[in-house]
């Protein structure tokens, strides 16, 4: 889907999907460190999932710095495009989404998988409504908002991984190497 959605997004010149697009890598990286890890000792995970927690948000402020930038040098998107790849992330993310939903409370390495798919079907529907904005307006502000929403978005939910992997690392500091607590 990346790779879909970074040929469509420089046709069509969506920010929305630019975010999007940034986010399937994004995630694509994050799936792979899941797995790398997933036998893993808990502080290792906890640490993968803070290296996770920091491009989620670095997704955010860089789709933030795209917006701003747009608002004075951007032009209007391709209405058509944007919907059509969205909806087609949408059936790909919500697969995901359905195969990882019972594992969505497990450690923050989970978590942030189980975050990352879950915001990738919201965004893809909000990708989707931008477009219809897109095409009902004429006009490039509905990209835009939610360019910064997906990006707010992804800002939180860096956060709230990040909380969750110091919480278990502090958690795991307490304990011996045999996991008793002292």
């Amino acid at each position: 889907m990346f790779l879909i959605e970074i040929g469509a997004e420089v046709q069509a010149g969506s920010l929305s999907l630019l975010a999007d697009t940034v986010d399937f890598a994004g995630d694509a990286l994050n799936y792979a460190v899941s797995l790398a890890v997933l036998a893993s000792a808990l502080a290792l995970r906890a640490r993968a999932a803070m290296l996770k927690a920091v491009s989620m948000m670095g997704f955010g402020l860089y789709v933030l710095g795209a917006a701003l930038w747009a608002v004075w040098h951007g032009g209007v998107p391709q209405a058509v495009t944007m919907g059509a790849v969205a909806l087609l992330a949408l059936s790909a993310n919500v697969a995901v989404a359905w195969m990882l939903y019972a594992f969505r409370e497990d450690d923050a390495n989970m978590r942030s998988v189980w975050l990352c798919s879950r915001n990738d079907a919201i965004g893809n529907v909000a990708v989707f409504m931008a477009a219809l904005g897109v095409f009902g307006t004429g006009s490039a502000w509905p990209d835009l908002v939610v360019a910064s929403l997906m990006a707010s978005l992804a800002l939180h939910g860096g956060w709230t991984v990040m909380r969750q992997a110091r919480g278990e690392l502090g958690d795991d500091s307490a304990k011996d190497h045999h996991g008793h607590v002292h």
